[in-house]
């Protein structure tokens, strides 16, 4: 099910899984940026114009969702920038702009990234595993757009730390098999969503490139006692050092591999875990 930020909606329709790459071929591209822009759109969008099509079938001023891709796909070309709130904020706009009956717009894109192969200007692969996302919303208010939501991401960080990672002291009763573990190899997979103190901050500063970084940066810097640990490390550190989030939502799994053979805390052969897996959650505020 979608949900809207500006509240539930009695009807609304779009298109989802709209992939669109838009290539730079001749070069000329600004320090740091790729000459690579991938993004997975969805496009849904809420106005009494519509109903009819539900109430008695009746398709006048109905886009049809097929229009809905042309538009994602074809506009992507128009956009010049990199990022990805811009973008969705682009498309946004421009869908209000040509088609007056929708009363407002939903964009959910997440990039597809692709990364240079070194010593390469022409040669990628593609990067990740994590991929950033954003989530906006843009509503008509007479002859202007209003912005209802923008909320950014980082979903599917895959982090594997080889030591320093320890738990124990956890309640132990008739139920409790797990061993004590004080230095273990852990796998975990990581979930980020967080708003901004208001709009604006969302389309300037480089804001997703710096929770990635900060990510990197906290699970590598600190030997921890539990996976909720290091995920109140990294939102903390995403509050005081970006001051243009205002809060931050973190989801955490625990995929730490089962040992098959290992040699004291030297070297080992592990295999992926088996399911069930812990999941770990938790929302700061500024």
């Amino acid at each position: 099910m979608h949900h809207f930020a500006s509240g539930a909606k009695r009807n609304y329709y779009g298109k989802g899984d709209v992939v669109a790459y838009r290539l730079q071929r001749d070069g000329r591209v600004a320090e740091g940026q790729s000459p690579v822009f991938g993004a997975n759109v969805t496009i849904l969008i809420y106005g009494d114009a519509f109903w009819p099509t539900y109430s008695t079938g009746d398709n006048t001023g109905l886009v049809a969702t097929d229009s809905m891709k042309n538009f994602v796909q074809r506009e992507t070309l128009a956009y010049t920038g990199t990022g990805l709130e811009s973008y969705a904020r682009f498309l946004a706009e421009k869908f209000l702009a040509t088609y007056p009956q929708t009363e407002g717009v939903q964009i959910e894109a997440v990039e597809i990234p692709y990364a240079e192969i070194p010593d390469s200007k022409v040669a990628f692969a593609p990067a990740g595993p994590e991929r950033a996302t954003v989530r906006l919303e843009l509503q008509r208010n007479n002859h202007e757009f209003g912005m209802v939501e923008v909320c950014s991401g980082i979903r599917g960080f895959k982090l594997l730390r080889l030591g320093g990672s320890a738990f124990t002291g956890f309640v132990r009763d008739q139920y409790t098999t797990l061993p004590e573990i004080k230095n273990r190899p852990l796998h975990m997979w990581l979930d980020l969503e967080w708003s901004y103190v208001d709009s604006e901050a969302a389309f300037h500063g480089g804001v997703t490139a710096r929770v990635r970084a900060k990510v990197h940066e906290i699970f590598n810097g600190f030997e921890s006692g539990s996976i909720q640990e290091i995920i109140y490390k990294i939102g903390m550190a995403v509050l005081e050092q970006i001051p243009g989030i205002a809060e931050v939502r973190l989801e955490a799994n625990n995929r730490t591999w089962d040992a098959v053979v290992e040699v004291g805390q030297e070297v080992g052969v592990y295999t992926e875990a088996r399911p069930p897996f812990g999941c770990l959650g938790l929302t700061l505020h500024r």
